[in-house]
């Protein structure tokens, strides 16, 4: 078998085409969470700690002052920006809550669809086809002791 034989043989598999649709989505979701964070979470949450703005809180480490993150990064100057680490920090614990509860839903789903059946607590009556309770030794409804 050729190599591109076994390379369209591995793509093709459903696994391969599910964990790219995943991979897609997932880089879709992250950006909106990033979005969630950075544009509804944070502002009011600096707004109650004193109308901070943690996008543009940062250390410069050039010893120079600069009013934005924006002049920082025109300048190339070297910083610890911890208003993006807030943000991104909240955006991951946010993603992964919901991807927690994605997956432990997910798992209930498998649970629930590959439990063993129950056991039947009911029979059918051989003579009048009836159904009868499993630990039923007479039909009530024909009399049929060979239940």
């Amino acid at each position: 078998m050729s190599i591109l034989e076994e390379l369209k043989r591995f793509l093709i598999r459903g696994n391969v085409v599910d964990m790219a649709v995943g991979f897609i989505f997932g880089a879709a979701f992250g950006t909106l969470v990033q979005s969630l964070v950075k544009n509804i979470v944070m502002p009011p949450v600096g707004m109650l700690l004193g109308k901070v703005d943690f996008s543009n809180l940062f250390i410069a480490l050039d010893g120079n002052r600069y009013e934005t993150i924006a002049e920082l990064d025109k300048a190339g100057a070297p910083a610890i920006k911890l208003g993006v680490f807030i943000n991104d920090t909240i955006s991951f614990l946010i993603l992964g809550t919901v991807m927690f509860v994605i997956v432990k839903t997910y798992n209930k789903l498998r649970e629930q669809e590959n439990a063993a059946p129950a056991e039947p607590t009911e029979k059918v009556c051989g003579e009048c086809a009836m159904k009868i309770p499993v630990a039923a030794k007479k039909c009530p409804y024909c009399g049929n002791s060979d239940v």
